[in-house]
């Protein structure tokens, strides 16, 4: 697999630990938007795209927040407890789109999204910079040279 292309959008103000979010271009052919780059104890760290987890009514089937107690279609209560929880005994709020199948992947990816977000960094200070990431649906992503 070869990562052809990396967009960054720094964060200025945004939440302290979101330090930017990136698209991968992944050979020059698939694209995967939104994973963040996160500020961590022992440095930054890639999130892969998520979404948020939902809880069905018994009732209607209608969607709910996971930690609803009451369906908001119907209002009948909803059952306790309905959501997954991690090894912590954490409850699940969100489920990974897309994520690396093995570790080996997974820091592929992280070092060059650092990498990249490195550059973009010094890019930033630059007079005149504007985020390639801005441009994402105006052109296709293209390997740079």
């Amino acid at each position: 697999m070869d990562i052809s292309e990396v967009r960054i959008k720094l964060v200025t103000n945004g939440a302290e630990r979101l330090l930017a979010f990136c698209s991968i271009t992944i050979d020059a052919a698939f694209v995967v938007r939104d994973l963040k780059l996160i500020g961590g104890p022992v440095g930054p760290f890639v999130a892969m795209p998520s979404r948020k987890l939902c809880a069905h009514c018994h009732g209607c089937s209608a969607k709910n927040p996971i930690r609803a107690n009451y369906c908001n279609q119907c209002g009948g209560r909803l059952s306790a407890g309905q959501a997954a929880r991690d090894a912590d005994g954490r409850m699940r709020l969100y489920a990974d789109i897309a994520h690396p199948i093995n570790a080996a992947c997974r820091d592929m990816l992280q070092k060059r999204i650092v990498a990249e977000y490195e550059h973009e960094l010094i890019r930033a200070r630059e007079p005149g910079y504007v985020s390639r990431y801005d441009d994402i649906d105006e052109e296709p992503h293209r390997p740079r040279h």
